[in-house]
C-alpha cells in the first residue's frame, strides 16, 4: 500500500496544488511560495531517510539541465508580460540597474570573496557573477502581472514591478561573460594576455551580438506566424494555442546557442519581440499564463530539491565567515549598488530603496554555478562553492520572501494615495513615482 512510488505520486500531486494555490492565499502575508517549497523539501528530505540523496556535486548535469530550462522558461514568461515598449527613456530604469548595479556586485562580491573567503581569483569571480543577477524565476513575486489587452491598461506598470522584471530578464544573460571569464581564469590563470583577445572577442562581443540577434529575428519570424500568417491555420492567435510558447522558447535558446551565442538573452529579447507585435491582442495572455503555470511547476521542483540537499549537509561546511559575507551581499552590497545605479533616476526614493533592496537571488545562480564547475578547474572546491551560493539563495529565499508582501502593499497604498492627493482621481495609478 505504503509504495514508493505510490507515494511519490500522491505527494507530487499534492505539490502541484499548492503551487496553484499559495500564490494568491499568501498575497498578503510574510510567506511566500519559495519559503514554503524550500521547507518542505527540508522537511521531507529530513524525515524520510530513504529519499535518495539531492547531492548537486553528485548530480551535477542534473541540475545544470533542470535549472537551465526553469531559467528560460521563466525568461519568455517575463519577457511576454511586459507592457512598456523597448526605449532608450522608457527602460532607463532597466539600463541603470545592468549597467551599474550589477557590475558593481560584481566588484563588491569578487572583493569580499578574496578577502574574507579566502577564495582564489576564479572562484570568487564565479561566486560573483552567478549571484549578481536579480533572479527571472524567484522574483515573480515582485514581478509585473499578466500582459494588458485594452489600451488603456498598456504602459502602465509602476517603476518597481518593471525594473525588476526587466532587469531579470536581461541581467541572466549579461552576467555569462564574467562566468566564463572565471572559468578561463580558472584554466589559464589570472594574466590578463592569456585570456584578454579570446574572451573579449568570442565571450563578449560575439556571443551578446549573436544574442540580440538572433532573439529578435527569431522573436519577429514567430511574431508574424503568429498574428499574420496568410494560412488561417498557421495563425496561431486565432486557435488560443498557448502551448507554442515553449516552443518559442526551446528554439530561440536552441538556435542561439548552436551559433555559440548567449541563449538567455535570445528568448527574453524573442518574448519581447512576440509581444511587441499586436501589442494589446489576447493572445499574449494566453502564452503567458501557460509558461507561468509551467515554470512555477519546475520551480517546485527546484526547491524542494535545494530543501533536500540543504537537509542533507550541502551547508555543512558553512561558517561564521559565510554567513555574514552572505548577509552583506544580500543586506548591503546589492542595496548600495542599486541606490547608486538608480541615483538621478525617475524612480522616487521609496521605489529606489525597492528596486535595491530586492535583488532576488534564485534558480540562474545554480546554473550558472553548475554550469562553471562542468566547463572549469576549480579543484576541490565545488563543494566549499555550493555551500555558498546555497546559502545566499536559501537566505534571499526567506528574507526576500518574509518582506515582499508588506513593502509592496506599502508602496502600492503610498502610491495609490498619492495619485488621489495629485488628481483626486479615486483610481490607482501604477505609475506614479513615491
Amino acid at each position: 500500500m505504503f509504495e514508493g512510488p505510490n507515494i511519490l505520486f500522491a505527494a507530487a500531486g499534492l505539490a502541484v496544488f499548492v503551487a496553484a494555490v499559495l500564490p494568491k492565499a499568501l498575497r498578503n502575508m510574510p510567506f511566500s511560495m519559495p519559503m514554503v517549497f524550500l521547507g518542505a523539501g527540508m522537511a521531507a528530505f529530513a524525515l524520510i531517510p530513504t529519499l535518495p540523496s539531492p547531492d548537486p556535486i553528485a548530480h551535477n548535469e542534473f541540475v545544470l539541465h533542470l535549472a537551465e530550462i526553469c531559467v528560460i522558461v521563466s525568461l519568455m514568461g517575463a519577457g511576454l508580460a511586459l507592457d512598456r515598449p523597448v526605449g532608450r527613456k522608457r527602460w532607463a530604469t532597466t539600463w541603470r540597474l545592468l549597467g551599474i548595479a550589477m557590475p558593481l556586485c560584481i566588484v563588491g562580491l569578487t572583493l569580499l570573496g578574496l578577502w574574507f573567503l579566502g577564495l582564489g581569483l576564479g572562484a570568487a569571480l564565479l561566486v560573483a557573477a552567478s549571484l549578481a543577477p536579480t533572479d527571472p524565476v524567484l522574483a515573480s513575486e515582485v514581478q509585473v502581472g499578466e500582459p494588458a489587452d485594452h489600451d488603456d491598461e498598456a504602459d502602465q506598470e509602476d517603476e518597481v514591478r518593471f525594473g525588476l522584471t526587466s532587469e531579470a530578464g536581461l541581467n541572466d544573460g549579461l552576467a555569462f561573460p564574467f562566468v566564463y571569464l572565471a572559468i578561463i581564469i580558472s584554466v589559464v590563470g589570472a594574466q590578463p594576455s592569456e585570456w584578454f583577445p579570446e574572451w573579449f572577442g568570442v565571450d563578449v562581443v560575439w556571443r551578446l551580438a549573436v544574442g540580440l540577434l538572433a532573439g529578435f529575428l527569431t522573436g519577429k519570424l514567430l511574431a508574424r506566424l503568429f498574428f499574420s500568417a496568410k494560412a488561417e491555420s498557421l495563425r496561431l492567435s486565432n486557435h488560443s494555442e498557448g502551448f507554442v510558447a515553449l516552443a518559442a522558447t526551446f528554439l530561440a535558446y536552441g538556435l542561439t546557442e548552436l551559433a555559440e551565442g548567449y541563449g538567455f538573452i535570445a528568448v527574453f529579447v524573442c518574448a519581447v519581440t512576440i509581444r511587441a507585435a499586436e501589442h494589446t491582442h489576447g493572445y499574449h495572455r494566453v502564452l503567458h499564463s501557460y509558461v507561468e503555470q509551467l515554470e512555477r511547476l519546475l520551480t517546485v521542483v527546484i526547491l524542494v530539491l535545494l530543501g533536500g540537499a540543504i537537509a542533507r549537509g550541502l551547508l555543512a561546511g558553512v561558517g561564521l565567515a559565510e554567513v555574514l559575507v552572505a548577509l552583506a551581499f544580500l543586506l548591503v552590497v546589492r542595496p548600495v549598488a542599486g541606490w547608486l545605479g538608480l541615483l538621478g533616476g525617475k524612480t522616487g526614493p521609496r521605489e529606489r530603496i525597492a528596486l535595491s533592496f530586492f535583488g532576488i537571488r534564485g534558480i540562474g545562480s545554480l546554473y550558472y554555478l553548475a554550469y562553471a564547475l562542468a566547463e572549469g578547474q576549480f579543484g576541490g572546491q565545488a563543494r566549499e562553492l555550493w555551500a555558498f551560493v546555497g546559502l545566499v539563495v536559501a537566505l534571499s529565499i526567506v528574507i526576500h520572501g518574509a518582506t515582499t508582501s508588506p513593502l509592496m502593499n506599502r508602496l502600492d497604498r503610498l502610491r495609490e494615495r498619492k495619485a488621489r492627493a495629485v488628481t483626486g482621481d479615486e483610481g490607482l495609478a501604477p505609475n506614479t513615482p513615491v
